[in-house]
């Protein structure tokens, strides 16, 4: 007997039963008027942060920045360039950082291109610190705590937004995805204390400090997110890389293993849908031996990470309630025998299992099934 798989292991059998559970989730997270549509791939390649991009039908035009975080080391998580340099080409994008606020390499502008350089970026695009040569203040329309949002001057010179984030934990905000991408991560780090400290301080030395409380951190950093998709009037696309999820952010020379395995990538045009969802995946997802989730969903509840989403969605920058649509390749099989193998588990395309520990797998009809960890299609 033949069957087709995957020649790679993209698909766990505990993503799958989550992906096909999440439409009926989110539909009970809150109810929109429209649905945003979150695009999502379990194939983690150039060719797929690609084609993911073409997916979501909005050209990237004009002048184009592609916001990443280039990595407090090498040893960090950051989006390596021989991932991210196929969609760069693609949209003849610039690579765009600004510099943290935390001390560290990146700290100011001359080290800053010493890192960049190091971490090989720019062998494939070139790189701007928008902050090189001052800020610009966005206002804000939540000024609850911000009364406007310092940025790099530099954003002034761009038409179109590709927000490219690595989802993952994070010491203060519990995770980070695209809504931090785009509020630290475009801020000067004046722009960035007065995130941490919700409106209080402006100057570094006082970064961590937090005197009005979490939740206003996590508020004023989606009002933050929420003014650069304002000042780029639609021009904007997010996308996460669910990869090396470890609970620390890639602001950390030094982060935590991962303890979950990969899980994909993701994109859409609605930033509170996209994090949601990658939260939703995190949060639903069936740890077995070797990939376990606790570490990081510990991390996202113990910094309260989670209501960044909803007070986004309340201060109207997107929805909670969204529609995932699995774009994974399904074509990209090869035929294989699977005749020496002596135990089979197999489960459906919805979490359920069909064979524990089988024999064989004659009584299987065509169709997809996840076998033995793998997304497969029998013919």
């Amino acid at each position: 007997m033949h069957i087709k798989m995957k020649a790679r292991t993209f698909f766990s059998a505990s993503i799958s039963a989550v992906l096909m559970l999440l439409a009926a989730f989110s539909a009970n997270a809150q109810t929109q008027a429209t649905k945003a549509t979150v695009y999502f791939t379990s194939e983690i390649t150039p060719e797929s942060l690609v084609k993911i991009y073409k997916a979501l039908g909005k050209e990237a035009t004009g002048k184009v920045a592609v916001k990443i975080s280039t990595g407090e080391s090498a040893q960090s998580n950051h989006l390596r360039p021989e991932l991210i340099g196929s969609l760069v080409h693609e949209v003849n994008g610039t690579i765009v950082e600004c510099n943290t606020a935390y001390g560290g390499n990146r700290s100011n502008t001359a080290a800053h291109r010493r890192a960049i350089e190091q971490r090989g970026y720019g062998d494939i695009a070139e790189v701007d610190i928008m902050d090189a040569d001052g800020y610009i203040d966005l206002p804000v329309t939540d000024t609850k705590y911000l009364q406007y949002n310092r940025v790099g001057s530099h954003l002034s010179n761009y038409d179109f937004l590709i927000n490219l984030a690595h989802f993952k934990g994070h010491a203060m905000g519990g995770f980070g995805g695209v809504l931090k991408n785009q509020s630290i991560g475009i801020a000067t780090p004046e722009g960035k204390t007065l995130i941490h400290t919700a409106g209080r301080y402006d100057d570094p030395r006082y970064v961590f400090q937090n005197p009005s409380g979490q939740d206003a951190f996590l508020e004023s950093m989606a009002a933050a997110a929420q003014s650069v998709h304002d000042y780029f009037k639609g021009n904007t696309i997010y996308i996460n890389v669910m990869n090396n999820l470890s609970v620390d952010c890639d602001c950390d020379g030094h982060p935590s293993a991962p303890q979950m395995k990969d899980i994909g990538i993701l994109a859409s045009l609605d930033p509170v849908a996209l994090d949601k969802a990658c939260l939703d995946l995190i949060f639903n997802h069936q740890s077995t031996t070797g990939d376990n989730s606790a570490p990081l969903v510990q991390r996202i509840n113990g910094r309260h990470g989670a209501h960044i989403v909803d007070y986004a969605a309340e201060i109207g920058l997107g929805s909670l309630s969204y529609e995932l649509v699995d774009i994974t390749d399904s074509s990209a099989v090869e035929s294989i025998s699977v005749n020496g193998v002596q135990k089979y588990n197999v489960y459906g395309i919805d979490g359920v299992r069909i064979l524990s520990n089988a024999d064989n797998i004659d009584s299987l009809t065509p169709g997809i099934y996840i076998i033995n960890g793998v997304k497969t299609q029998i013919k």
